[in-house]
């Protein structure tokens, strides 16, 4: 880490600095094309119309996505430490590769649109990080998120410019290809040494609680998300409304397969954690189409349920048959609703439900993401495979410890030594 990790970290920083420099300019009143409707409006006032679903959206990456991933009782410093590092590089190096494909050569000009997009492509990386939590680097992460948004804006400009297809609220370009993308990292870095588990690799009460505030953050702000570059007007309304519903009904649903599905009927906090935001991922493809309230609480419905179950059954299955250990279920929040999603736009579509697109161009929008996202995976992880970017031992996953200075453990502590006594996490020793 010593050497490494601040080369590299400064090396990217003085590399978008440079980017910067050349590409990047502000946008002016001439270099935009202007909608009609607001002729009279400056690029200003159109900035600060979308400002607060910006915010809404940065709160999201920030807090939302670093505190859900805070359940892992020793690793909560890494879990909203390093989704900080990578999102502030992920939204730099979005901003580049999206403006490029969007200027055709010339420069480009930083508007709302462009830094809400970039953090729409943190999201991307944010999600697969989930699938390797605890067991790379930071050194990896930053490798990662320079591959994966790069593979990202290549398959969302295909998905927007050449299929034409509608994905509003990202269903099928961030979640779905967040998920595979990072499924397919940890297929290829998966550690037969956790086969059978590891003792960091569970959470305590107050840890689940700090999850829980990404959960609810995520929650609340989501109708923001699945609207924020959604077309001003009735668009943007039915964005929101479509899935402030979705996420509504999807906790109903997954609370009940959580009870059904769980020893002597007891909720289980990981699904609360994740399946109660299914909704809005599987609601996000279709979120703007004229689909009616009561369909997207039926698709929100299904997420939630399909979720619990994903959590219950897959999990296992793809740790064990597949070799696919995914450390916070990324399949199950983003993987398979991202999916349902993409199905119920090519079922809206079909129906009539918008006509921006068909349904031939959808489901190659939703099969390119999965598709993408696997190969761009698999690529990414052969490379972070190499043995010089620091990735940690088996012992040593799921521990702050290797990568953080930490407060020493408490002698007091008691579960502690029971379970480890003085050993290598002791940063002192």
């Amino acid at each position: 880490m010593r050497f490494k990790f601040p080369l590299m970290a400064i090396g990217l920083e003085v590399a978008m600095i440079t980017l910067f420099g050349l590409f990047v300019q502000y946008e002016t009143e001439q270099n935009i094309r202007q909608p009609p409707s607001s002729s009279n409006s400056t690029d200003v006032d159109r900035f600060f119309e979308l400002y607060p679903l910006f915010q809404d959206v940065h709160v999201m990456i920030f807090v939302g996505f670093g505190f859900l991933m805070t359940f892992l009782k020793k690793y909560g410093f890494s879990s909203v430490g390093i989704n900080l590092l990578i999102a502030a590089l992920g939204l730099q190096w979005g901003t580049l590769v999206q403006g490029i494909l969007h200027s055709h050569g010339q420069k480009i000009h930083i508007g709302i649109k462009n830094m809400i997009n970039a953090d729409f492509s943190t999201a991307t990386v944010l999600i697969s990080f989930g699938a390797v939590l605890g067991k790379i680097s930071p050194l990896q992460m930053l490798i990662m998120t320079i591959i994966e948004i790069a593979v990202f804006a290549g398959n969302e400009h295909l998905v927007a410019e050449i299929f034409m297809a509608t994905d509003i609220g990202a269903s099928m370009t961030i979640h779905a290809f967040g998920a595979y993308f990072g499924l397919a990292v940890a297929g290829v870095l998966y550690r037969s040494g956790l086969r059978r588990g590891h003792d960091n690799e569970e959470s305590v009460y107050h840890s689940d609680l700090f999850a829980m505030i990404g959960t609810l953050f995520l929650w609340i702000f989501w109708p923001s998300f699945n609207s924020a570059i959604a077309e001003a007007g009735d668009k943007e309304y039915r964005a929101v409304v479509n899935t402030y519903f979705s996420l509504a009904a999807c906790v109903l649903t997954a609370y009940a397969f959580s009870s059904l599905v769980e020893h002597r009927g007891k909720l289980d906090m990981v699904h609360i954690q994740n399946a109660t935001l299914a909704g809005g991922v599987a609601v996000g493809t279709c979120a703007d189409m004229a689909i009616h309230p009561y369909i997207s609480m039926i698709i929100g419905s299904i997420a939630g349920m399909v979720s619990v179950l994903g959590f219950k059954f897959l999990t296992p299955v793809f740790a064990t048959k597949l070799r696919i250990h995914d450390t916070c279920g990324v399949h199950n929040l983003h993987g398979l609703p991202g999916v349902i999603g993409g199905l119920a736009g090519i079922v809206a579509v079909a129906l009539g439900a918008s006509d921006m697109s068909t349904p031939a161009m959808q489901a190659a929008a939703l099969g390119s993401s999965i598709g993408i996202a696997i190969v761009g995976g698999l690529i990414a992880g052969l490379i972070l495979k190499l043995p010089i970017w620091g990735q940690p031992s088996d012992q040593n996953c799921y521990d702050d410890s290797v990568f953080w200075e930490v407060p020493r453990w408490r002698e007091h502590d008691h579960h502690f030594h029971e379970h480890h006594g003085h050993n290598h996490l002791e940063p002192e020793l």
